[in-house]
């Protein structure tokens, strides 16, 4: 397993019919992934997670396993990483909104009222993968430079770090190639 920093995102399964619904609709709006959960690690064994009881920090072997971190494939700064882990703090409590779900498949599908953008790209309530892009973002690093805060899911953080695991690969062929 790798030994996560705090700032560091992890990816996980979600099992039982929550899990099933999450990844249906990350289907639906092609974002399809083997995970359907984002928390992010803020140190002393300690994770933050969004929950629909609120965002909560809890310990991380109390968490879903990590299928994958995010570790080497988003380097960070010392600083980064200590405001990244005040900010995830700062965050704990923060309501869940199912509504951001439904918001973000209907901006797949082109269909975004004003009403709707505000409503999603409102920090005051999110879903996972919104809190771990939201901590991000407060700390200077826009994960998805394209996109309106918040219209983020698990899936989209999956494709993300697998376009930079393969980056990451590639180079390193490259280099056996070459080197």
């Amino acid at each position: 397993m790798t030994r996560p920093l705090p700032g560091d995102f992890a990816l996980t399964r979600i099992s039982g019919v929550t899990g099933a619904l999450i990844s249906a609709g990350q289907f639906l709006i092609g974002d399809g992934a083997p995970v359907q959960h984002a928390m992010i690690y803020v140190g002393d064994g300690m994770i933050v997670q969004a929950m629909p009881g609120g965002a909560e920090m809890i310990p991380l072997d109390e968490a879903s396993d990590p299928v994958i971190w995010s570790s080497q494939y988003i380097p960070l700064t010392w600083e980064q990483r200590r405001r990244m882990m005040h900010e995830s703090i700062a965050l704990v409590g923060t309501p869940y909104s199912f509504a951001d779900y439904a918001s973000i498949a209907l901006a797949h599908y082109r269909i975004r009222p004003t009403w709707v953008r505000e409503f999603v790209a409102d920090s005051g309530h999110m879903i996972c993968s919104q809190l771990v892009d939201e901590v991000y973002r407060r700390a200077g690093i826009e994960l998805f430079p394209d996109r309106i805060a918040g219209d983020i899911t698990p899936g989209d953080l999956w494709k993300l770090l697998n376009t930079k695991r393969i980056a990451a690969t590639d180079r390193q062929l490259w280099r056996l190639a070459h080197g």
